[in-house]
């Protein structure tokens, strides 16, 4: 044994697992490189929270950043949801294409003169439907240019053309929606179409209410026309959308669409249009009543050349291109300059029955009407306003021209000539009479037997009427000249004898005469009826002459011929107008005219003589000279004259002798140009009935001659008494 203490074995924990035998390595292979572990980021520092304060107002504002952005994308949503809903709506709402190219409310009225030429068009005129892809290209980028250059770019509503019109409404003082509307053509289409609401008159507003309310400038209408305008964007194609606007946009004149405006105004179709006239009609959609051209041609002119710049300037036109536009502007077509139709054309709008008018079908109309004599009429009238009407005088006149049987050959309603629709005082102004009226005073005579050379006192006389007290008329020249025959009387206008014969054959009688020769007015109850105190219109008057031209019938003035449908073989309506009933016998007429040509040859109408021609007719002067009139007639034509002021103003220095004269003779002279001297149907007077040296006796038997309307009066009123009625004014300036 030994001494050394023994060591103990160190405890070792058994393998659990035996180790696999690894293969020896071999000695050519190398010992693979072991990759670097990748770096592990540094975790960056925490920020320290910020304290106090500061600290917490950061917190409040990062919280409520995070709360509106939460409200605000969710109501985004919402709205862009809503939205989407009304634009979908709207969507539904929409008719095809073809239900909005034609958006007349009525139909067109084309006028036909006697020989079958156009000389007017009245109403919605529509040319037929074009695309923005059949007119002429210059007339779709003129359009572009000049009301929506981002057209094609934008989804019906520009918010950088609102917010531009926005802020020129500003600076120019004005409401942010007033004025400049930043409208698209899309926007301007859904005015057109006006959203969709198609005029209802059940609901009690006039058709001139509603199209104010479709362009009504609220925002709410605003909102409602920018949702349509997208639903329009959705529903059609750009091109789709111009085509809209091409077809309904109101261009002047008349003209509804481009081709009906191509057609007016150049006489041409819409595809054939050339840089200047498409100019000129894409300038018009911005005002087309003032900027017409057939109401003022320099101010579209204007208009049009700043639509040249606008395409230039948007690369639609060279600069040679726009260059030549503007140095030759477009002009109106020879046929266009002839298409105003004036007064007469307006006169036969009124002619139209309303069931006739308010169809949507377009309608033609043969007229009466003579454009030369037309034309004759207003250079007659220009020239003595331009040559002895003193230069800012307000003074008016209208002048008529009518054949015999009362077909109106041309009117004139006032001194401008080239104008529609206004105030026409050849039909609409009811003005006194004066001395134009005693022809009637002689007509009654002379159908009661009186003769031209019978005999009667022009002396003072004078009247008690009752309640109204003496009434004496007076001579325009405050004079009198005794014993006169009936037909110095007419010829030197006298006033006195003219009161004594009506008295002597009844003022009922002489009323009728007139009503029956066609005066419809209100005529005067009582002795001042002899001296005109009656009012009347022009175009009744110079068809009541028109009676004792053609032999003493009544006239009924007309213009219309023939009123039918286009395309419709049957006419509608026929001549409204003519020759009536006899109201004088012809030889009474006859002697009447006999006496009126005195007038001309030698008593107060002696300026109206020109190239030696046999002519009759009667001047008049009412009281205190408002009006002055000059009504006569060759064996070809009846012309009538009035002059005066709108407000009753007194004419200065004019009677009807004067200057109304003058305008009839100029007028005639030109009508008459190269017609023949065909003589009056007059006759002269018969041997001296019962009139004595002293004043009219009671009225002779009358001759009967069956289907007069004296005979029919005198039934009732045998022996012509005085007959009746009130008081008339003082009248003492007639002539």
């Amino acid at each position: 044994m030994s001494d050394t203490p023994k060591r103990k074995r160190p405890l070792v924990a058994d393998k659990r697992y035996p180790s696999k035998a690894k293969p020896a390595a071999k000695k050519s292979a190398k010992k693979p490189t072991k990759k670097p572990a990748p770096a592990r980021r540094k975790a960056a520092p925490k920020r320290a929270k910020r304290g106090g304060i500061s600290g917490f107002l950061m917190a409040v504002v990062s919280w409520v950043l995070r709360l509106i952005w939460k409200i605000t994308w969710r109501l985004t949503a919402v709205v862009c949801l809503v939205l989407a809903l009304a634009v979908g709506y709207f969507y539904t709402t929409l008719p095809p294409l073809e239900a909005l190219l034609d958006g007349r409310a009525s139909g067109s009225v084309t006028m036909l003169d006697r020989n079958g030429v156009v000389f007017a068009r009245r109403g919605d005129q529509f040319g037929g439907v074009v695309t923005a892809n059949s007119v002429s290209p210059h007339l779709k980028h003129a359009v572009i240019a000049t009301e929506d250059k981002r057209f094609y770019r934008h989804f019906g509503v520009s918010p950088r053309g609102i917010a531009s019109a926005v802020r020129i409404n500003l600076s120019e003082g004005r409401g942010p929606l007033s004025g400049h509307g930043g409208s698209t053509i899309t926007q301007q289409v859904a005015k057109l179409i006006c959203l969709g609401e198609p005029y209802d008159p059940s609901k009690g507003i006039s058709e001139k209410q509603y199209e104010a309310d479709c362009r009504r400038g609220s925002i709410r209408r605003k909102a409602k026309e920018a949702l349509f305008s997208m639903a329009m964007e959705a529903k059609y194609s750009k091109d789709d959308i111009l085509s809209i606007y091409l077809n309904r946009a109101y261009m002047g004149g008349g003209a509804y669409g481009a081709e009906a405006a191509a057609q007016r105004f150049f006489s041409k179709s819409a595809a054939r249009l050339g840089p200047a006239e498409s100019a000129m009609l894409a300038g018009l959609l911005t005002a087309p009543t003032t900027l017409s051209p057939t109401n003022n041609l320099d101010r579209s002119q204007n208009r049009a050349a700043t639509v040249i710049r606008l395409m230039q300037e948007q690369g639609y036109l060279t600069k040679a291109e726009a260059a030549d536009a503007q140095a030759n502007p477009a002009q109106l077509s020879a046929e266009a300059e002839k298409q105003v139709g004036g007064y007469f054309a307006d006169w036969m709008i009124s002619e139209i029955p309303d069931f006739i008018r308010s169809t949507t079908s377009d309608m033609q109309i043969t007229t009466t009407l003579d454009q030369r004599i037309q034309l004759a009429a207003e250079e007659g009238l220009k020239w003595v306003f331009d040559n002895k009407v003193r230069q800012g005088s307000k003074a008016q006149a209208a002048i008529v021209i009518m054949s015999a049987d009362g077909a109106v050959r041309a009117m004139v309603g006032g001194r401008k000539t080239k104008v529609s629709g206004v105030f026409n005082r050849a039909t609409q102004a009811l003005r006194q009479t004066g001395s134009a009226f005693k022809p009637f005073v002689y007509a009654a005579a002379l159908d009661l037997g009186y003769s031209p050379n019978d005999l009667i006192e022009d002396a003072p006389y004078c009247q008690n009427i009752p309640g109204s007290g003496e009434w004496c008329p007076r001579n325009y020249t405050n004079t009198f000249k005794g014993i006169v025959t009936l037909t110095e009387s007419l010829k030197d206008s006298l006033n006195i004898p003219a009161v004594k014969i009506s008295e002597s054959v009844g003022r009922e009688l002489v009323s009728r005469v007139a009503s029956q020769f066609g005066i419809q007015s209100d005529l005067a109850a009582g002795p001042a009826l002899a001296l005109g105190a009656s009012e009347s219109t022009l175009i009744e008057m110079t068809g009541a002459y028109a009676g004792i031209l053609n032999g003493g019938s009544s006239v009924t003035p007309y213009g219309l011929v023939e009123l039918s449908l286009k395309g419709d073989p049957e006419p509608l309506m026929g001549r409204g107008g003519g020759i009536g009933e006899r109201v004088i016998q012809e030889g009474a007429a006859r002697q009447l005219v006999y006496m009126m040509e005195k007038v001309i040859s030698e008593g107060t109408g002696k300026r109206a003589q020109f190239d030696g021609r046999e002519l009759a007719g009667k001047t008049g002067t009412t009281s205190a000279a408002k009006d002055a009139w000059f009504i006569g007639f060759s064996a070809d034509y009846v012309a009538g004259v009035w002059m005066g002021y709108d407000d009753n103003t007194p004419l200065k220095g004019v009677t009807g002798g004067g200057l109304p004269t003058d305008i009839w003779r100029e007028a005639m002279i030109r009508i008459h140009a190269g017609l023949p001297q065909n003589p009056l149907p007059m006759s002269a007077p018969v041997p001296l009935s019962g009139m004595g040296e002293t004043g009219p006796e009671p009225a002779p038997q009358p001759r009967r001659d069956e289907g007069t309307i004296i005979d029919q009066v005198l039934r009732d009123i045998f022996g012509g008494g005085s007959g009746g009625g009130g008081a008339g004014e003082q009248t003492g300036g007639n002539r």
